[in-house]
């Protein structure tokens, strides 16, 4: 876990405290062959030690394909979705936008699509990052439900997954600010509410990358919670003077939750950050 993760970690715990509701975790395990063993579960663990329990179960979506396999045979009988054959490269030309089968030939295992109808714009009102329109026919075309390879999209288990739990308020990074339109028509077509939505911004390194993808994402560190805790809380636009004499993760979350102002979170998509919390004299952070 990089400080990107820890701060959408402490920006949704702290959001949730703030409304008198519950925090709670999925694991998004939909694509083993890109999985690295154990990594998920290091990450709770290292939630954990710094004092970020969720306050339910933690839910696995791996194990949830009932639920999704209900919602697809939904879509299908209404003739909201639809089995497509196109390969990417049959796509390619219309920069992957789907608008209309083009393959040639039948696949043994197609993959299943939302229909998105011409003239499908979607807009809504982001807590932090304000009103957010998109052209999903235009920009986004036709999407996936289930691949080829049979896994499902994160779209349609976050759709179903979100319902299922009760979910009122998403609180995630910023980066998949443009996949909260694809969320709302499925809930549309799936007859599910519509939760609110609230898009931190993403930490970048020095070369600008997201920081899960910069050569500056290096580990927090479980072992020393206080630093990294310190460095989330400034970059969510928050007093750093309010945690200066905690001495302890507990003191330190329970100062959070008193002195949390959403007001102060910082209105922007990204934030440039260069990992100061794995530096030397990181303990003074």
């Amino acid at each position: 876990m990089h400080l990107g993760s820890l701060l959408a970690a402490l920006g949704s715990w702290l959001l949730a405290r703030h409304a008198g509701g519950q925090w709670l975790l999925r694991v998004e395990d939909l694509d083993p062959p890109r999985e690295v063993a154990g990594a998920a579960q290091q990450q709770l663990d290292t939630l954990a030690a710094f004092g970020l329990q969720p306050d339910g179960p933690v839910q696995w979506q791996s194990r949830r394909s009932a639920l999704y396999r209900r919602a697809l045979e939904q879509l299908l009988a209404d003739g909201q979705a639809f089995a497509c054959h196109c390969s990417r490269s049959d796509l390619a030309a219309n920069d992957g936008i789907h608008h209309g089968c083009v393959s040639g030939s039948l696949r043994p295992d197609p993959a299943v699509r939302l229909r998105v109808p011409q003239g499908a714009v979607v807009g809504f009102d982001d807590g932090l990052q304000g009103h957010y329109r998109q052209d999903v026919y235009a920009e986004v075309g036709d999407f996936v439900l289930r691949r080829a390879d049979g896994y499902w999209a994160y779209q349609l288990a976050v759709v179903v997954d979100d319902a299922a739990q009760g979910i009122t308020d998403v609180v995630r990074g910023a980066d998949l600010l443009d996949s909260t339109p694809r969320q709302i028509l499925l809930q549309r077509a799936l007859g599910l509410p519509i939760p609110r939505y609230l898009h931190l911004p993403v930490v970048t390194g020095q070369d600008g990358r997201k920081l899960s993808k910069s050569l500056a994402a290096l580990p927090v560190d479980a072992a020393d919670p206080l630093p990294a805790l310190r460095a989330a809380w400034r970059l969510l636009g928050q007093d750093a003077a309010a945690l200066a004499d905690a001495r302890s993760v507990e003191a330190l979350l329970a100062r959070a939750v008193r002195d949390f102002d959403p007001q102060r979170l910082p209105k922007r998509a990204s934030i440039d950050f260069a990992a100061p919390h794995n530096e030397a004299g990181a303990n003074a952070v």
